[in-house]
């Protein structure tokens, strides 16, 4: 019998996933010994967020793939620009290749606005919560975003995955579930983006929870809303989380955290903000 192109994907489908290392795919290690070469199918269909059941039928040619799920395939076996060309030949759908995306950057009037928030922490979100700028008091609170690969910055990726950032909540569940939600609801505007899928399969293998709350479809916009944090070095802080959305669809929102005056958490900020001043200044002394 004569291949079949759905036949010669499912081939290559087969080829690559044994070409990839799980741990690179940001699978966990585990100490049982694996029976195949690369990722299983369990693992391509949950990094793809599609069913094992859907891409056991790819592989087997017993089904035509669609636009959006040969986007995530794309993203989840790491393909590039040639491979992704190739698996849209075999796949009989060159015309729906998506065009490479632009990188995302951080407006220049959001960039000016963080940089004037000098007391307060602030971060510049862009879609899929992904964080594309930030000042000294985000750095204080959170993390140093600098010091972190551009493509580990994202809000919810470091909710789940940094043990630091995640202590750092004191309601994490509260805070980690909103996220979750404010990431439903953006998703649903833009449901082919395959860095979206890559993300959502991640993390549906990384994290139980998220995987739990991903597949209860609750949406929140995830505006305002009160924020409980205990700093290693600070303390207790709560805190009013405030976004705002740029006016050019580009979906940037400034995220900014505040305290009332005259609380506790409104003086313990102004000291966690002097303190990272003076930090500042004495590593520009030594430079």
């Amino acid at each position: 019998m004569k291949p079949t192109p759905a036949s010669h994907l499912g081939a290559f489908l087969r080829a690559r996933r044994a070409q990839l290392d799980p741990q690179e795919c940001g699978l966990p290690a585990t100490d049982s010994a694996r029976r195949v070469t690369g990722l299983r199918r369990e693992e391509v269909a949950a990094l793809a967020a599609i069913s094992v059941d859907y891409y056991t039928r790819l592989e087997q040619g017993r089904v035509r793939a669609s636009a959006p799920v040969l986007a995530t395939l794309a993203r989840a076996l790491r393909l590039d620009d040639d491979q992704q060309r190739y698996l849209y030949e075999l796949a009989g759908r060159t015309a729906d290749r998506p065009r490479r995306r632009a990188p995302q950057r951080p407006r220049p009037a959001m960039r000016r606005l963080l940089d004037q928030l000098t007391h307060t922490p602030a971060l510049v979100l862009g879609k899929r919560l992904d964080i594309l700028a930030w000042n000294q008091g985000a750095t204080a609170l959170y993390t140093d975003f600098a010091a972190k690969p551009a493509a580990q910055r994202n809000y919810l990726r470091l909710l789940f995955t940094d043990p630091a950032i995640r202590q750092l909540h004191l309601d994490w569940e509260h805070d980690a579930r909103d996220a979750v939600a404010a990431l439903r609801l953006e998703a649903a505007a833009d449901a082919d983006d395959p860095e979206l899928a890559r993300l959502v399969g991640e993390l549906s293998v990384r994290d139980t929870d998220f995987r739990t709350w991903w597949a209860e479809h609750r949406v929140r916009s995830a505006a305002y809303g009160t924020k409980h944090y205990r700093h290693p070095l600070v303390g207790d802080l709560t805190l009013d989380c405030d976004t705002w959305a740029a006016p050019d669809g580009s979906g940037q929102r400034l995220m900014v955290l505040t305290a009332e005056p005259g609380t506790p958490s409104h003086d313990t900020l102004r000291i966690l903000a002097s303190w990272t001043a003076e930090t500042a200044d004495t590593e520009d002394l030594k430079r």
